[in-house]
């Protein structure tokens, strides 16, 4: 007898997405409606029991960026609460993630309270569940369907990465790292916070090819010859090719490397997406198999907000 799996985030929002077409009736806003599906969900299978989840509220914590906590009074009642001075595109993941929490988790505790580090801290299981709870967010947000269509068979660049940020109403950033889940191409993204690596995310093909920047220091600064180590350009949205190898020390230096870069209005945060040509998996080394490609809201991301033009 097989037993029934445990629901994931990104299936719980992919079911969300058909229940909201099918209100649409077939032509949902790519921008997902986040009250409507609040209100939606007491009438669905994932809200048995609740009667209403209230609307959002913001709250004045700044160590806090959203919770979701149960009527003491009423336990068919659940409410949302985000920081308020966040940016727009950042509340509305905190909402995403706070409904998350409701669909996956509100049969364990009665109240989350999620901070910028959450995911870093306490105790496995608690880790566990934020990052189960971005997951959700995360699909539920950018849809992995319609962000594969826009991005196939056509050449990316921050331009047309922008673009798609607005057009589901989210941050620049998380973008660009759910653009790395999925996309075919070889990619990598670095975020350099006052002039140090604080992380790096690679596309599955990267993986697969054993694709990753060249390690000189830890905490990694930006390399030499690189756009990320000019302070003279602060904007490269259309992209400047260079030999693979000034990046990636195990690429060939006849492979094309294409590094874009995005500075952030404080100057002292960067964003830098490499895109390279395609290469075979190395068949001499199947490590990759087990290397994990991280998603975007494995973490919050605290600089949410599109880019300074």
């Amino acid at each position: 007898m097989s037993t029934a799996q445990a629901l994931t985030g990104s299936t719980a929002a992919n079911n969300i997405h058909k229940w909201m077409r099918a209100w649409h009736q077939g032509s949902a806003p790519d921008a997902i409606d986040l009250d409507l599906v609040r209100q939606m969900l007491p009438d669905t299978p994932y809200g048995q029991g609740v009667r209403e989840i209230k609307a959002p509220m913001a709250h004045g914590l700044a160590s806090c960026e959203g919770m979701l906590v149960r009527n003491p009074q009423d336990d068919s009642e659940w409410g949302i609460f985000f920081n308020g001075k966040s940016p727009a595109e950042r509340q509305r993941f905190t909402i995403a993630h706070e409904l998350g929490h409701f669909v996956l988790h509100r049969g364990q505790r009665p109240s989350f309270s999620c901070d910028k580090e959450s995911v870093y801290s306490g105790a496995d299981r608690m880790r566990d569940i934020e990052r189960e709870a971005d997951d959700f967010a995360s699909n539920l947000l950018i849809p992995g369907d319609l962000l594969r269509d826009a991005i196939s068979e056509r050449r990316i660049d921050l331009h047309i990465l922008s673009a798609l940020a607005k057009r589901f109403q989210v941050s620049f950033e998380s973008l660009c790292i759910r653009f790395i889940k999925f996309t075919p191409q070889r990619a990598i993204l670095i975020y350099w916070d006052n002039g140090f690596a604080k992380y790096e995310w690679r596309s599955s093909s990267a993986i697969k090819t054993r694709a990753r920047i060249r390690r000189t220091d830890d905490p990694q600064e930006p390399l030499p010859e690189t756009l990320s180590a000019d302070p003279d350009i602060a904007q490269e949205w259309n992209g400047i090719d260079m030999p693979a190898d000034v990046w990636c020390p195990e690429e060939s230096s006849d492979i094309t490397l294409t590094e874009f870069k995005h500075t952030y209005g404080a100057r002292d945060r960067v964003l830098s997406l490499l895109l390279l040509e395609s290469a075979a998996p190395r068949s001499w080394d199947l490590s990759w198999q087990d290397e994990e490609s991280f998603d975007c809201y494995d973490k919050f991301i605290s600089n949410d907000q599109l880019p300074e033009r």
